[in-house]
């Protein structure tokens, strides 16, 4: 069966704001020293395992130009633009519609455009066995991670350890999606064993996930079909955005993953790391003596573990600690690290006060 990869690039990146705006959300930033972009790291990963033009780009309408200048031999009917955001979803299962229109049936592999893996020998053999299991019956993959610490940003799995594991490698069936835990409860995650992070990485056939949207959300897979039909058609955009406006905001884990049958996990051991604020910079990349990120035109005097990046002028450090410093255009961020979470209080404040040229 063909493989198709579905990469969801139509997020707004707020917490790495002020770098990450609504004109360049950060997939299309470079964050790493090889100055690729993460789109670009995403897609380039896969490429031993699926073509280019097997390869689909779900994202907001305003970034198809965004696609097309950093992901330049991607057809460009491969880019689907949402009219509307809606969650992962109904972005899974438009993608779905079109593999189905294109291919009849083929294997998805369904991800996040804005993470980053270390050791991707290890990343492509876990998706290789992912693949195989999706395309026996209608299972449903989701790739999850060895916790290597007590992690209370992440939602967990919870897996059967004592699953008869007759496939073998490392496949398990999944007993529950679980929220973001408190630190106590974290802990009794990690030393349990039993409990994985939630990459929100997925593989499984579109036929299967497709049954599973028309069994789980009817009103959203109506909207589904109405799309299909006219894929390729004159009013193809028209039906699009009615269909998408209609559809309830829903991600693809409360709507599909924790209601459906035939869940599998497979247990993935090769550097992931969501990027999900201004700290994974500290795992990303080299730090200095100091415990340092530092980029750009910047001087630090008796400065420890702090990330700063600068632009044209220079920005020179006496005696701070635990800092984020951040300077852009038209923007200087200045946060302490306990409080990256924040970040988002800015964007709210921005969009009160309707200082959009900021967001």
């Amino acid at each position: 069966m063909k493989n198709t990869a579905i990469i969801m690039a139509g997020g707004k990146g707020e917490r790495f704001w002020p770098r990450s705006r609504k004109n360049m959300p950060k997939q299309f930033l470079s964050l790493t020293e090889d100055g690729k972009t993460l789109i670009q790291l995403t897609v380039e990963r896969l490429k031993s395992l699926v073509d280019i033009e097997d390869t689909f780009i779900v994202t907001n309408k305003d970034y198809k130009e965004l696609v097309l200048s950093q992901i330049p031999n991607i057809p460009e009917e491969n880019i689907l633009l949402e009219p509307v955001a809606r969650n992962t979803a109904p972005c899974v299962g438009l993608a779905a519609m079109h593999v189905k229109k294109k291919y009849g049936d083929a294997t998805m592999i369904v991800l996040p455009s804005d993470h980053l893996i270390k050791y991707n020998e290890f990343y492509i053999d876990t998706l290789k066995v992912a693949i195989d299991v999706a395309e026996e019956e209608n299972n449903l993959i989701t790739i999850g991670i060895m916790p290597s610490y007590p992690e209370t940003g992440y939602g967990y799995i919870n897996f059967e350890r004592n699953f008869d594991n007759s496939r073998g490698n490392n496949v398990y069936k999944v007993n529950s999606f679980v929220e973001k835990p408190d630190l106590n409860t974290a802990k009794e995650y990690l030393a349990s064993g039993r409990y994985l992070w939630n990459s929100g990485m997925f593989v499984w056939k579109a036929s299967s996930i497709l049954l599973n949207i028309r069994e789980l959300l009817p009103d959203m897979y109506n909207g589904l079909e109405r799309i299909y039909e006219t894929i390729d058609e004159s009013n193809s955009e028209i039906v699009l955005k009615e269909a998408f406006e209609n559809m309830k905001s829903e991600s693809i884990d409360y709507g599909i993953m924790e209601r459906a049958n035939d869940i599998y996990t497979i247990p993935g051991s090769f550097g992931w790391d969501d990027v999900g604020s201004w700290l994974a910079l500290e795992r990303i990349n080299k730090t200095n003596d100091d415990g340092n990120v530092v980029k750009g035109n910047v001087i630090t005097i008796d400065t420890k573990k702090s990330i700063i990046q600068a632009q044209d002028k220079l920005i020179a450090t006496v005696g701070i600690k635990d800092v984020i410093i951040i300077d852009t255009e038209d923007v200087l961020l200045i946060a302490n690290k306990e409080d990256t979470q924040n970040i988002k209080k800015i964007i709210e404040n921005l969009k009160i006060c309707n200082r959009d040229c900021y967001l």
